[in-house]
């Protein structure tokens, strides 16, 4: 999670503040032998010398040899600290996240507003399917984009294009957005009442998953460009998924990828999430996914 692992050092808001951390050097004694209960060396291998003897000077590893920063109550390791500051840590951010996800969450429902954060990886085609998708529902349904980047407002440029309010929030070093930017971002948007708004996260498959924006659906859109084996090894952020939508389907006679191994994979992590297959380009399967969100409309009218 970035906000301990520090990439998004001295830019990670919370509640409008900074979050600021030490970055010291790793400590090779704690971060390899005490969190993680140290690596021994193979029980073969002799040391150079022995290699030389031999003719070669590479190390034998074991198949499957694999050194896990994961396994610690934290989830997570950062040289110089252990694993209880971590989770002290991450309990700290998060909750203060959390309570401003909270009231977000009861703004929008106060306003009507049906908020759909869409996550993925960089490149997976979140703002040409957004573009789309606003074109698709025109003036029918009331929108509004919040669009979350590093850096620049080109993708707010294009949402705007098409005459849809769109906000760009740039997060410096940050790789995800939080509860804070986006109560920041509808307070300057206003969207109208009973708007459907679409957050388009910062690409990244890994931090955006711990932060809950107050939103009332997660669409995790993966592009087949990607491969099959996305959900098993960014499990996280398909685990919380509402929908995965399955992008870029029109490449898959150039491509050597097994879709359905991509949606079985989905499952294993998310059991019974919802699936659909689309081409934003050509417009494949773009009819299930405006009645997907014209459902979720349903649904939030319903229960107010």
């Amino acid at each position: 999670m970035c906000s301990v692992c520090g990439c998004g050092d001295g830019e990670t808001r919370v509640d409008g503040a900074e979050v600021r951390k030490e970055a010291p050097g790793r400590d090779h004694g704690q971060g390899h032998g005490q969190a993680h209960g140290g690596h021994q060396p193979h029980p073969h291998h002799h040391g150079r010398a022995h290699d030389h003897a031999h003719g070669h000077d590479h190390v034998h590893m074991p198949d499957g040899t694999v050194i896990h920063y994961g396994q610690g109550p934290a989830g997570v390791s950062v040289a110089g600290l252990d694993q209880p500051t971590l989770v002290r840590v991450e309990r700290d951010i998060l909750g203060k996240n959390d309570a401003i996800a909270a009231r977000n969450r009861a703004h929008f429902a106060r306003h009507g507003w049906l908020v759909l954060n869409l996550l993925s990886s960089p490149g997976s085609g979140k703002t040409t399917l957004l573009v789309k998708t606003l074109e698709a529902l025109g003036a029918s349904v009331p929108t509004a984009v919040i669009e979350g980047d590093q850096e620049t407002t080109a993708d707010a440029d294009r949402i705007r294009a098409t005459g849809v309010p769109a906000l760009q929030i740039n997060t410096g070093k940050g790789c995800h957005l939080d509860a804070g930017m986006v109560a920041d971002a509808t307070a300057t948007l206003h969207p109208p009442h009973g708007a459907t708004v679409f957050i388009e996260n910062v690409g990244n498959l890994v931090c955006p998953a711990g932060f809950d924006l107050g939103e009332a659906l997660r669409v995790v859109v993966a592009s087949v460009t990607e491969g099959e084996d996305k959900p098993l090894k960014y499990p996280q952020i398909f685990a919380k998924a509402d929908l995965v939508l399955v992008n870029k389907v029109d490449l898959l006679p150039h491509l050597d990828v097994d879709v359905e191994a991509l949606v079985d994979n989905a499952r294993k992590v998310n059991p019974g999430v919802a699936v659909i297959r689309l081409s934003a380009r050509t417009g494949a399967g773009m009819e299930a996914w405006l009645r997907w969100i014209e459902a979720g409309r349903i649904l939030k009218c319903a229960a107010e």
